[in-house]
C-alpha cells in the first residue's frame, strides 16, 4: 500500500519512526511495551532531529487522541452494540479490554501525528543533519 511506504507521513506514524529521517526510532521501547511506555529519545539518533523543541510541546498530541479515541469508542460501540448486536455491558467490556492493552501505542501514534504536522520527510537528512563522527585525536 503506497500510504504506508517510505516517505509517506503515514509510514511514520505507524511504524514510530523520526518524521525527518523515516530511519530513526522516536521510543525507546518496542510498540507495545508497558516497561518504559513514555520514554523517547531527546533527539533522533539517525539525523540529530530535536524531538522536544520546547516545553510542552506534545500538549497538542493530546487533543489528538482525544479527538481519534472518541471517534474510534463510537464506532466501536455502533459496530458491536448495533451493529452485532452483542449486550451492552460485554460491547463496553471489550471496549475497555481493547483500550487497556493497547493505550501505549495509541499515545505513542498520537505524539507521532503531532510532531508529523510540523516536520517534513527529507530523504538526504541522515547526510546533511546526522551526526557526525568525532576524530578520533587519541592516536
Amino acid at each position: 500500500m503506497a500510504l504506508l511506504k517510505k516517505g509517506s507521513k503515514w509510514f511514520s506514524i505507524f511504524h514510530l519512526k523520526c518524521p525527518r529521517c523515516h530511519e530513526g526510532e522516536m521510543f525507546k521501547t518496542g510498540s507495545w511495551s508497558f516497561v518504559k511506555s513514555f520514554e523517547m529519545y531527546e533527539r533522533c539518533p539517525k539525523c540529530d532531529l530535536n524531538y522536544f523543541p520546547e516545553p510542552g510541546y506534545y500538549y497538542g498530541a493530546m487533543f489528538i487522541s482525544y479527538i481519534w479515541m472518541a471517534w474510534f469508542c463510537l464506532i466501536f460501540m455502533a459496530v458491536f452494540f448495533w451493529g452485532l448486536d452483542l449486550p451492552q455491558n460485554t460491547a463496553w467490556a471489550m471496549l475497555i479490554v481493547f483500550i487497556a492493552i493497547n493505550f501505549v501505542y495509541i499515545f505513542r501514534i498520537s505524539r507521532l501525528m503531532w510532531i508529523n504536522i510540523n516536520v517534513r520527510y527529507n530523504p538526504n537528512a541522515i547526510e546533511k543533519y546526522g551526526k557526525k563522527e568525532e576524530p578520533d585525536t587519541t592516536k
